[in-house]
């Protein structure tokens, strides 16, 4: 049986730079070493290595989506087990190798279950690994609602909260918050002593509520333009202070639609590379048919029938990535936002590069980024080569 794996005759996309003519080899389910073409052709491998010749494709990181609700008919909306793990498999076959399930603001009985089957699922993939859950509230403004349910918004209720963490038993890796709302400085010192990352998002703080709740540790912002406070010349609000300071990293969403491609730019001129993260915010029919009685129709994102309000993207990490590269953003910061970025933000460690080490969650491209190969902790999961 053999225990490695050496893909070679590959332009490495590290998360962190690129690295053309180059071979990596895999161990079990860790990035063993990492070679020139040149020491490759020099070195001498056992009848157990699985020789791969990407024939001069890119492997990059397995993309990491750090918020993402559902796809592929499948939601954690759903507060099911099944749903969950078949949202991990079907993930793989967009390059997604790692995810944080997020939960939108709902009522505590259906938050509580939600969280329940997450928690559940996790250990049992076989496909995408759960890192952990997101949950985007409940401790949002009423005001920037966006697409979340009023129901299942709460003012800051500390009891409430014990509860959430309590329920999550350590899994709960971030959370969506409105700064600007009455004790919200109390709940986030209590979601940093559980290690929970807090995030501003679905708020309408203004640029000096913002930089409270700076001082109060929430450093990382939800889905960048949307559902938030924007720039105004006399009031900077929450977009104002996320694009003037540079401790501020923040999520955007790839579509294209929810954020204009020609903002893309501002933002990479604002801010480091390393402080932007691409996420989907998918939805649970995102890549499946959306039946005819769900209030929901598609024009390139998600909107209510109702009232035409967005309620999420229908994009994959994999058509986000593209359309990064579409928009004129850098391959190799393209692949930071989705790979390396997220594991450093979301204090993920061993995950998002391609490094001596690391876990050997890596996907092959080819020249024209689409997908040939995901492979998670050393294991091929699909293979297109």
């Amino acid at each position: 049986m053999r225990s490695a794996v050496c893909l070679h005759n590959a332009t490495l996309l590290t998360g962190f730079s690129a690295m053309p003519n180059c071979a990596v080899y895999i161990k079990k389910d860790k990035i063993a070493d990492i070679y020139s073409e040149t020491r490759f052709a020099q070195k001498k491998f056992g009848s157990d290595v699985k020789m791969i010749d990407v024939k001069g494709s890119y492997i990059a990181p397995g993309f990491i989506d750090t918020h993402i609700h559902g796809i592929g008919g499948y939601s954690t909306d759903d507060a099911s087990i099944r749903s969950i793990l078949k949202m991990s498999k079907f993930l793989t076959q967009f390059g997604v190798t790692s995810f944080i399930p997020t939960i939108c603001a709902s009522p505590e009985k259906e938050l509580m279950e939600k969280i329940k089957a997450i928690l559940s699922a996790m250990g049992k993939e076989k496909g995408a690994r759960i890192l952990g859950i997101h949950l985007e509230g409940p401790f949002i403004s009423q005001e920037k609602i966006g697409g979340q349910e009023k129901t299942g918004i709460s003012p800051v209720d500390l009891e409430y909260l014990k509860r959430i963490i309590s329920a999550g038993k350590g899994h709960i890796i971030n959370m969506t918050v409105a700064p600007e709302i009455k004790h919200m400085r109390d709940l986030a010192l209590k979601c940093l002593e559980a290690g929970i990352i807090l995030q501003a998002g679905h708020t309408n703080a203004t640029y000096s509520q913002m930089i409270e709740g700076m001082q109060a540790g929430i450093f990382h912002t939800t889905h960048m333009f949307n559902a938030m406070r924007p720039l105004h010349h006399r009031e900077p609000g929450t977009v104002g202070a996320v694009l003037t300071h540079p401790e501020l990293s923040c999520e955007i969403i790839g579509d294209g639609i929810h954020v204009h491609p020609d903002l893309f730019a501002l933002l990479t001129k604002c801010k480091p590379i390393n402080q932007i993260v691409l996420i989907t915010d998918s939805l649970k029919y995102a890549k499946a048919k959306i039946p005819e009685n769900i209030d929901l129709y598609f024009d390139q994102c998600f909107k209510r029938k109702s009232d035409d309000t967005i309620m999420g993207s229908g994009i994959s990490m994999l058509d986000g990535f593209q359309n990064l590269i579409k928009f004129g953003v850098r391959l190799e910061d393209a692949v930071q936002t989705a790979t390396s970025n997220p594991a450093r933000i979301m204090h993920q460690n061993n995950i998002g590069s391609i490094v001596p080490n690391y876990d050997a969650d890596l996907i092959v491209m080819d020249k024209h980024f689409s997908l040939q190969m995901t492979m998670i902790k050393g294991k091929i999961i699909s293979s297109y080569l």
